[in-house]
């Protein structure tokens, strides 16, 4: 189908980060950050327009350096933070700090294309994230359904919780935990779970998942070997409170359930090489996404540990009503997973997938050599889950 063309976009920088703009829910609009060591690097931003089929750019400074890490306010649409490399005395550092983009980018207020390519906005510096005392950033990762002012960034083997103040010109740190053991103890991900009215963290370090608990931040629950290899990346099922998605350098994708940690409830093993990102859909959770450094895009239809494991939603309780149910409804077989669909517009590793704020059939993923690619959900299964 014609619809379904892939809609792609070059940068000319390396690039490893991408976001949606999260707090903007009319128009689709992803920002990606650059790595580039000779040049300035940029923050472009990305607005895809749905009925023309095109994409409109306004090309932001970030002169600090590349961005390994981009994130967005869920509140204010004009504010992001970035993990971004800073060499200092003799050793990389990565650092992260909250930025506000100028406000003629915003939504709402339209440049004509051309006026808007031709010159780089400046970022303006709200506050760092002040690491000197814990190490090199990770991530900064926002309360979801929080009002801006709370982040939680990882740094080394700490969990740092900070309270943005003075409209996020200030980052004072809240509360912190770290990780105890032996060996090079060092986060790689973590995901602020949109359930538990935003007490829930979890984060990934070496093989290993562990949850958290923001008000005391003390750990509550740990997933040791939860993959053969590094874990790379985590997110939350938006309508099931205690299901969680992790990938990793094993190629394998697994879903867990946080009250019994034992085994996964499932595993996918369709990637070839590591697998960097997982993103569940934030409306129809059996839809997941999924990028590699064997530079595909999969989209699985996880429809039997979804929120509508029958075509339609469904509470815990309902499943224990099964036997009331009239005799031809008992004998439909419920739908099965499957591989929905492989991308392959990609030729280099593939290091972010992500789903659209403003239409949950739409994603972003980003390789390694700067093309960002926009697809769709296949129109068949669209209406196969709407109907």
């Amino acid at each position: 189908m014609e619809d379904d063309a892939p809609v792609i976009y070059g940068l000319e920088f390396q690039a490893r980060a991408l976001t949606p703009q999260t707090a903007e829910t009319d128009a689709i609009r992803f920002l990606v950050g650059t790595q580039s060591l000779k040049y300035d690097n940029q923050i472009h931003i990305i607005d895809f327009d749905d009925e023309n089929n095109i994409i409109n750019k306004n090309v932001l400074l970030h002169q600090v350096g590349e961005i390994w890490h981009i994130s967005t306010s869920p509140a204010d649409r004009g504010v992001l933070a970035t993990c971004y490399n800073k060499p200092s005395d003799s050793k990389v550092l990565t650092c992260a700090a909250v930025w506000r983009m100028p406000k003629e980018l915003e939504p709402g207020s339209h440049e004509s294309p051309d006026d808007s390519s031709s010159t780089a906005h400046t970022l303006e510096l709200l506050c760092h994230l002040d690491n000197t005392a814990h190490g090199s950033m990770a991530c900064v990762t926002w309360e979801p359904t929080g009002d801006g002012k709370k982040v939680i960034s990882l740094a080394d083997n700490h969990i740092l919780l900070w309270d943005l103040q003075e409209s996020s010109s200030q980052a004072v740190l809240a509360s912190s935990a770290s990780l105890e053991g032996k060996g090079q103890l060092k986060f790689t991900s973590g995901r602020w779970s949109p359930h538990h009215t935003g007490t829930q963290v979890a984060t990934a370090n070496d093989t290993t998942i562990r949850g958290w608990d923001t008000r005391s931040m003390s750990q509550i629950y740990c997933i040791e070997n939860a993959h053969g290899q590094l874990v790379r990346d985590l997110d939350f099922n938006p309508n099931r409170q205690y299901y969680l998605a992790s990938c990793g350098d094993d190629c394998k994708v697994k879903f867990w359930d946080t009250r019994n940690v034992t085994e996964p409830v499932k595993t996918l093993e369709e990637h070839s090489h590591w697998v960097w990102n997982v993103r569940y859909n934030h409306s129809h959770d059996q839809l997941v996404l999924t990028g590699s450094s064997d530079s595909r895009v999969i989209l699985s239809n996880m429809v039997s540990i979804s929120s509508e494991p029958f075509g339609h939603l469904v509470d815990d309780d309902d499943l224990s009503d099964q036997e009331e149910r009239r005799p031809e409804e008992k004998s439909q077989e419920p739908p099965q997973d499957s591989v929905i669909a492989t991308y392959e517009e990609h030729e280099d590793s593939v290091y972010a997938v992500d789903w659209s704020s403003a239409d949950p059939w739409l994603f972003a993923s980003l390789s390694y050599d700067g093309r960002l690619v926009i697809n769709r959900v296949p129109r068949a299964l669209k209406y196969h889950i709407l109907l």
